[in-house]
C-alpha cells in the first residue's frame, strides 16, 4: 500500500532557467530516496500534479519518472507511480529518530545492481570523469519514448542473422549523410556492439588461414577492443602512431604481414589525432598488396565538434578490403547493446555464412525501436544536440586547465571531438602520483600509460591522464574538473 497520498508534496527545488529539467528532477528524487525521505512503496505525485506544482512541463516530469523507472528507483502500478517496493528501507537507528542516510542498505544495493544489470536501459554508476561514458540524461525525448512504445506494441518475432533490413536501410542512410559512405544495406550486419562485430570479422578471416592470425593494433589504443583477438587465441602486434595516425611504414610485409589491422582513423584513441589522406591511401595500398583486412573502428566520429565529421576510411576504399565497425554506445547509450559492421567483399561470403548459422544477437524489439527512432529523425536531432553539448564541455576543459595556476608540465592535447580529453605530463612518475591522488579523491580518470602495450612498442609511451567529459551535466563536470585541477596542482608541487 502506498504510504503517501498523491498530493504528497516533495521538497524539490527546480531552476526553470537552467537546461536539463528532467535531470534536475531525477537527481533530487534519487537523493530523497537515498536519504530515506522517500521509502519503498511511497506513492509519487502524478506527473500532471507535480508539473503544476513546480511550474514545469508534464513532459519533463514524465521523462524524469521514466529515467528513474529504468534505473529501478520507481515503479509504475495501476494506482500510480511508487518508489519501487523492492528497494529495502534503511534500518531505523536505536534513538528512534528518523534516519537520514546517503547510502542504500546492502540488500537494496544488491538488488539495485541486479536490476540495472538486467535492464537494457540501465546504467552503471562509476567514479566521476571516467572516460568513455556518454550523457544519457537527455536521450529520453518524445521521439525516443514513442519509438519504444511502437516496438513494444507490436513485438517482433525476430530477424535473420544479418538483422532487420529496415534497420540496415536506416543505418545505410545514416552513414551516407554523416560519414559520406555509399553502403548497400546488404553489406551491413547488425551486431551487439563493436566487440561482437570484431569477433565476427576475426572468425570470418580465420576461415582462410590454417593457424592463428596476426592482428596489428595501434599503440596506444583501445584496450578492451585489442583484447578481443588475444582472447580468441590470435597474436596481437602493437604498432606506433604519430600525428598522422598509424605508422604504415612500420607494418610488416610479405610473409610477415599481419592478416588484419585495426585502426581508429577518424579519431585515434586515446590521443585524438586523425589519419591523414596520404596515410589512408598508403594503408589501403598496403592491405591490397599484402592480402590483409583493415578494420576501421568508427567509435565516435559522429561526435566531432570541430569542423564536419571526417569521411570514413571505407569511403575511399575501392579494393574491398576495409571493414567498418560501428556502434551506438557513444552516440546513444552503451546499454542499447547495438552496433553494426559494414562488411567488405573480401570476407562477405564468410560473414554471411556465419550469421546465417548463429542468428542475430540483438533483440527484434531493440532493432525495431531503433529503426523507428532513426526513421523519424530522432537520431539526427540527438546527434546534433550532443555535438553542441560536448563542444561546450570541451570549452569547459580548456577553461579549467589552460590557466596560469596549472603546473607547466600539464598540457591539454587538442580536442576535435568525442567524450574524453587527454592531459599529458612529463613522465610516468608524475602520472603515478596524479592517478593515485585522483583515486583517493574518488575520481575515475585513467593513466595514459594504461593504453600502451608495455614492453612491445618501438615508440616511447607518453605519460598523462585520460578523463571523460560525457557522463554528467556540464555544471557538475566543471566542479569535477576543478577538483581534478586541485589534485594536479597538489600532486605536482
Amino acid at each position: 500500500m502506498a504510504r503517501f497520498a498523491p498530493s504528497f508534496e516533495l521538497p524539490l527545488s527546480i531552476d526553470r532557467t537552467a537546461p536539463g529539467l528532467p535531470r534536475q528532477l531525477a537527481e533530487q528524487v534519487r537523493a530523497l530516496i537515498h536519504a530515506d525521505r522517500l521509502r519503498p512503496g511511497d506513492r509519487m505525485p502524478s506527473t500532471r500534479a507535480l508539473a503544476q506544482e513546480l511550474g514545469v512541463s508534464r513532459g519533463s516530469v514524465s521523462a524524469a519518472y521514466e529515467q528513474l523507472g529504468e534505473e529501478g528507483y520507481l515503479q509504475s502500478t495501476p494506482g500510480g507511480t511508487v518508489v519501487h517496493p523492492r528497494l529495502a528501507p534503511a534500518p531505523a537507528p536505536a534513538s528512534g529518530r528518523e534516519p537520514i542516510t546517503t547510502e542504500l542498505t546492502e540488500s537494496a544495493r544488491a538488488w539495485h545492481r541486479d536490476v540495472r544489470r538486467e535492464s537494457p536501459m540501465g546504467t552503471t554508476r562509476v567514479a566521476p570523469l571516467r572516460p568513455g561514458r556518454p550523457d544519457v540524461s537527455v536521450l529520453t525525448s518524445t521521439a525516443w519514448r514513442a519509438a519504444w512504445r511502437a516496438a513494444a506494441a507490436q513485438p517482433s518475432l525476430g530477424y535473420v542473422g544479418s538483422g532487420s533490413m529496415t534497420l540496415r536501410r536506416q543505418i545505410a542512410e545514416h552513414l551516407r549523410s554523416v560519414r559520406a559512405m555509399a553502403v548497400d544495406p546488404e553489406a551491413l550486419v547488425v551486431t551487439a556492439g563493436a566487440r561482437d562485430g570484431l569477433r565476427l570479422l576475426i572468425t570470418a578471416a580465420s576461415a582462410r588461414h590454417s593457424g592463428p592470425l596476426t592482428v596489428a593494433v595501434e599503440d596506444p589504443g583501445y584496450p578492451s577492443l585489442h583484447q578481443v583477438p588475444a582472447s580468441m587465441g590470435h597474436r596481437v602486434l602493437p604498432l606506433p602512431v604519430d600525428d598522422d595516425g598509424l605508422r604504415v611504414d612500420a607494418l610488416p610485409t610479405g610473409t610477415h604481414a599481419p592478416a588484419m589491422v585495426i585502426v581508429t582513423p577518424s579519431h585515434q584513441y586515446p590521443l585524438g589525432s586523425s589519419m591523414s589522406a596520404g596515410r589512408r591511401r598508403d594503408l589501403i595500398r598496403w592491405a591490397q598488396h599484402n592480402n590483409a583486412l583493415v578494420v576501421e573502428d568508427d567509435y565516435d566520429s559522429e561526435l566531432r565538434y570541430v569542423g564536419d565529421p571526417l569521411p570514413s576510411l571505407a569511403a575511399s576504399d575501392t579494393t574491398g578490403r576495409v571493414a567498418t565497425l560501428g556502434s551506438f554506445a557513444k552516440l546513444v547509450t552503451p546499454g542499447l547493446g547495438l552496433g553494426y559492421v559494414v562488411v567488405p567483399t573480401d570476407v562477405r561470403q564468410a560473414v554471411t555464412s556465419l550469421t546465417a548459422q548463429a542468428g542475430t544477437p540483438v533483440s527484434g524489439i531493440v532493432q525495431d525501436a531503433m529503426s523507428t527512432f532513426m526513421a523519424q529523425g530522432g537520431l539526427r536531432r540527438h546527434t546534433a544536440r550532443m555535438r553542441r553539448e560536448y563542444r561546450r564541455r570541451r570549452d569547459v576543459v580548456l577553461q579549467v586547465f589552460e590557466d596560469a595556476s596549472m603546473p607547466s608540465s600539464v598540457t591539454v592535447l587538442p580536442m576535435a571531438g568525442g567524450l574524453h580529453a587527454v592531459l599529458t605530463l612529463d613522465d610516468a612518475t608524475q602520472e603515478a602520483r596524479v592517478i593515485s591522488a585522483a583515486r583517493a579523491a574518488g575520481l575515475g580518470v585513467q593513466g595514459l600509460g594504461d593504453y600502451w602495450s608495455r614492453g612491445t612498442s618501438a615508440q616511447p609511451a607518453m605519460s598523462g591522464v585520460v578523463l571523460g567529459i560525457g557522463e554528467t551535466s556540464r555544471e557538475r563536470l566543471q566542479q569535477q574538473l576543478e577538483q581534478l585541477r586541485a589534485v594536479l596542482i597538489a600532486a605536482l608541487q
